[in-house]
């Protein structure tokens, strides 16, 4: 989970190396057509979904596991566990960004959701190896990158905050019920049932990306040949920080991004962990504190996207006059 995915989109490395391609995908997308209908911001929506509510699933009994895993570093652990996990997406998001203008975007869905949810499982099986599968799944735990090139790929470009709004909505609104379901499961049926559950959600994204999802970057907007090389520039991570410095509007904005960012992502990763063991909160109320974030995120997010148009005129007219 994520607190903010469209600033992620901001911060995070360019997904794709033909971005002057995009805009016209969708109409050229024909004959790349494997799914149900044409490829769209629905489809990216519904993979967001289904993944972040299988996660938001094992929020409970995740809290759990890890103290009873690591009793007496249990902030420490949870640090280190999500901090070795966004390294390492930070350093793999450019090289699947850029496998993804090459092989197309379905391919990296399926393989960004299918490491993602893996170790879902493995938290009844082994909790060690439950901490060790998520902390490594980071290379692939970079889903928000492949869908922002894929909502990138079936939008024009005006409409492309829309879009980003409308998936970021979405990914707050998984959050709404997904803890309290979780955390019920949890206190009537045990663990076990929750594990399988959200194991369900995640085979279901998976195969709903199989089965219904289109390719949105169609053969002919790809490179000629599969076995096109790929450079060093376009996996690393850091050529897209040395193009920021080149403009300074981008610059300041990426500097509000990473400041405002920064404080948050180290309160995400340990908030929950904190409002369990230190002010006692029992699973009902952090899942209904949760559910709160999630519908005050909605709300925020299709405000501002039913704000953007009228508060653009108001800046134009005012500029102008």
């Amino acid at each position: 989970m994520s607190a903010k995915p469209q600033e992620k989109a901001a911060l995070e490395p360019e997904t794709g190396a033909m971005p002057e391609k995009r805009a016209g995908a969708q109409a050229a997308g024909g004959s790349s057509l494997q799914g149900f209908s044409r490829p769209s911001v629905y489809h990216a929506a519904v993979v967001i979904f289904l993944e972040f509510f299988a996660w938001g699933l094992l929020t409970t009994p995740m809290l759990t596991v890890l103290h009873e895993t690591f009793p007496q570093h249990t902030f420490l652990m949870n640090g280190l566990i999500q901090g070795v996990k966004g390294l390492l997406s930070f350093l793999s998001a450019p090289l699947i960004g850029a496998l993804s203008d090459v092989w197309g975007r379905k391919p990296f869905l399926l393989c960004t959701v299918f490491f993602t949810c893996f170790p879902i499982p493995l938290m009844r099986i082994s909790p060690w190896w439950y901490f060790a599968m998520i902390s490594v799944s980071g290379v692939f735990s970079v889903t928000f990158s492949v869908i922002f090139a894929y909502v990138a790929d079936v939008t024009q470009e005006h409409e492309r905050s829309t879009a980003y709004g409308w998936v970021s909505a979405t990914f707050a609104a998984s959050l709404v019920s997904s803890p309290a379901i979780g955390a019920y499961l949890s206190a009537n049926y045990g663990d076990n049932l929750v594990v399988l559950v959200a194991t369900v959600v995640a085979l279901l994204d998976i195969c709903f990306i199989l089965l219904a999802v289109p390719e949105s970057f169609p053969e002919k907007m790809r490179p000629l040949s599969w076995g096109v090389q790929i450079s060093w520039k376009q996996a690393d991570p850091f050529a897209s920080l040395k193009k920021v410095g080149k403009d300074s509007t981008v610059l300041l904005i990426c500097i509000t991004v990473f400041l405002s960012y920064l404080p948050e992502a180290g309160q995400y990763s340990s908030f929950f962990l904190y409002l369990r063991q230190v002010i006692g909160f029992g699973s009902v109320k952090i899942a209904a504190f949760i559910a709160m974030v999630g519908i005050l995120s909605i709300v925020a997010q299709v405000s501002i996207i039913l704000l953007m148009p009228f508060s653009l005129s108001l800046f134009f007219l005012t500029f102008l006059f």
